[in-house]
């Protein structure tokens, strides 16, 4: 039951009237109820995980809060860490890890055949079985007080809008407006509603759009040119932020609705200057998890330069790993880690060039950094876009040695989505580097109206007709 379909406009429409005409208790069960239906949509067969690493953790957390030891607290933090690690491994890992074990084998002359199965990946399972884990976490780490209402719990690991793709968020912040009686407003109804109508337009009028040029490229063997190849290289990266973040501010908007405030997942990525501040900036809520359950307890930037390097490679293949069994993300996520061991080299003689931001010299030098480093983003997804690590390297090639000039400016003018694109970043950088809503349209009641009509009727007549699902889903 994705965002973008009729059945889930259905669905939402009825379960906020119910909720709108029940008390907060009511409220939570309703919404617990409505999330495993949402969720057993996909499957129904994965209810039964979903309910597993729920009660797991739900336990978990009584049983370190309860402990009269540091030793006993750490070993039921190992079964919820094991335990929850254990089921994502399986159902996402499982054959990947198989499969390379097989080749590995083969490529010294050993033939074996290892048995694989016809393993279905859980839908969200990368994103809830990570919200649950720091649950426990910040429980034995002392930051968090368990909850010992158990049907509360199951709504904070399920609840609707944010299961199958995040944000990922902590029990600091969800579960304080699950136990709390919330307030609807009509303030907050209408932000909610400018998030979700500005959400479809990000991934029905961009996202899909880009896709019926982007995935064809992309497709191994496809006999792409250089410049079909560089154009098809920026038009992903606007493609999977737009569609990522379009779910983002989906599931944020409806959350409004009801009352609940999610986290931000984005702040204007492509912005940044650097590798750091890009991962400050691309979804927030996974790059926090890793930098406080991973890398800061790795070390972090404490010790050793070689230590702290290490720290970042580890945190950032992780990272890629997270994003799928593939190859492609391993290498991606090495890319990255790359990227910030080389930031964290050049940094001090990048201070000692730089100016006074707000000076003509000191804007020109941003926006060098910005141009540079936007592009080795670029590279970067297409590791992540190609089906394997020979076509990354064929595609890579392409842009390198195969593009000119007069190529690259007729393969743009082909390309009528670069419009709408461009319209796009402008409103995104204008509009939303102050907030959620334009200002303009948050004074003036009927440019607000007209400015929803304006989104909606450009959204359903200019997008693409047939949706697509969520990139993010396969994760």
């Amino acid at each position: 039951m994705s965002f973008n379909t009729l059945e889930f406009a259905v669905f939402f429409i009825v379960v906020y009237g119910l909720y709108c005409g029940l008390g907060h208790r009511w409220q939570n069960l309703m919404l617990l109820v409505a999330s495993y239906v949402f969720y057993g949509a996909w499957d129904w067969r994965f209810l039964g995980l979903l309910l597993i690493s729920t009660v797991l953790d739900f336990f978990c957390g009584l049983g370190i809060h309860g402990a009269h030891s540091a030793r006993i607290k750490r070993m039921v933090l190992g079964l919820s860490v094991a335990g929850n690690l254990a089921i994502l491994g399986f159902f996402k890992y499982f054959n990947f890890f198989a499969g390379s074990f097989e080749s590995l084998l083969a490529s010294v002359g050993w033939t074996v055949h290892p048995h694989t199965l016809q393993i279905i990946l859980p839908v969200g399972i990368s994103f809830y079985t990570f919200q649950t884990m720091s649950y426990t976490i910040d429980v034995y780490r002392g930051q968090l007080q368990p909850t010992r209402r158990f049907l509360d719990f199951a709504l904070f690991v399920t609840f609707f809008p944010q299961l199958v793709a995040g944000p990922i968020e902590r029990a600091k912040n969800l579960l304080p407006q699950v136990l709390a009686p919330r307030t609807l407003s009509l303030e907050r109804f209408e932000e909610g509603c400018f998030l979700i109508l500005w959400g479809y337009l990000q991934k029905v009028l961009v996202a899909d759009s880009l896709a019926q040029f982007v995935d064809p490229v992309f497709t191994a063997g496809s006999p792409a040119s250089g410049p079909v190849v560089l154009i098809a290289a920026y038009a992903f990266a606007f493609q999977i932020y737009c569609d990522f973040a379009g779910y983002s501010n989906i599931a944020r908007g409806l959350g409004k609705c009801m009352g609940f405030e999610l986290m931000a997942n984005f702040n204007l990525p492509y912005l940044a200057t650097n590798p750091r501040e890009f991962w400050n900036r691309w979804h927030i809520s996974l790059s926090t998890w890793l930098r406080d359950y991973l890398y800061i307890p790795l070390g972090g930037g404490r010790g050793h330069a070689l230590t702290i390097f290490r720290n970042l490679a580890v945190t950032m293949l992780l990272g890629g790993l997270w994003h799928g069994a593939s190859w492609t993300f391993v290498v991606w996520g090495a890319y990255h880690g790359g990227l910030l061991i080389a930031h964290r080299l050049v940094e001090p003689a990048r201070q000692a060039l730089s100016t006074d931001k707000r000076s003509f010299p000191g804007m020109v030098w941003q926006v060098v950094n910005m141009v540079v480093f936007f592009h080795l983003v670029c590279i970067g997804w297409v590791i992540f876009r190609a089906p394997s690590i020979s076509a990354a390297w064929e595609l890579l090639t392409r842009m390198a040695l195969q593009v000119n000039a007069r190529d690259l400016w007729q393969a743009m003018m082909a390309q009528r989505w670069l419009g709408w694109l461009a319209l796009f970043a402008v409103v995104e950088y204008s509009q939303f580097r102050r907030g959620d809503r334009p200002a303009i349209l948050a004074r003036h009641p009927l440019l607000r109206t007209a400015g929803y009509m304006l989104v909606f009727y450009v959204t359903m007549f200019f997008g693409a007709t047939a949706g697509k699902p969520f990139i993010y889903f396969q994760f």
